[in-house]
């Protein structure tokens, strides 16, 4: 079954693209929570035509992610944690943590755009990932030390 999103979602697509989901899903929790449309010839045209209405916003809107990316650069992280003797972290390093450090050097991330593809476990070095926008990803390495 095609849908187009109406919002985006994660690991599934985002907001205007059409994806193939199971019947199920799409008719049951999709479509009823208006997360998604059905994807027919009449909805897809009338997408089609927001997004040229669009274009020069979603532009805004890249260029916008960009210099968010470009003034986080390379910057390297500092995350403080209740440690172990074995170098093991108590409780779990989250994105609310992230983007509050973030925030203290002036960029304003959304917690909800930040992911780890390895989740901190102990004292050591990370990668989180920022979803800036649909093709603005950038990463920014963040070190657990002990508190």
């Amino acid at each position: 079954m095609d849908v187009i999103l109406k919002q985006n979602v994660q690991g599934l697509g985002y907001k205007n693209d059409i994806v193939k989901v199971k019947p199920g899903y799409g008719r049951n929790y999709l479509i009823p929570e208006g997360i998604a449309i059905i994807a027919n010839e009449s909805n897809k045209k009338m997408i089609q035509e927001n997004i040229k209405q669009a274009a020069h916003k979603a532009e805004k809107i890249k260029s916008a992610a960009l210099a968010v990316a470009e003034k986080i650069g390379d910057v390297v992280l500092k995350v403080g944690a209740k440690v172990g003797e074995s170098g093991k972290i108590f409780g779990a390093v989250t994105t609310l943590q992230i983007s509050d450090l973030l925030a203290d050097r002036g960029i304003e991330v959304d917690r909800k755009q930040i992911s780890f593809p390895t989740q901190p476990k102990e004292v050591g070095a990370y990668v989180a990932i920022l979803d800036l926008h649909k093709e603005v990803k950038h990463e920014v390495k963040f070190e657990v030390v002990g508190e």
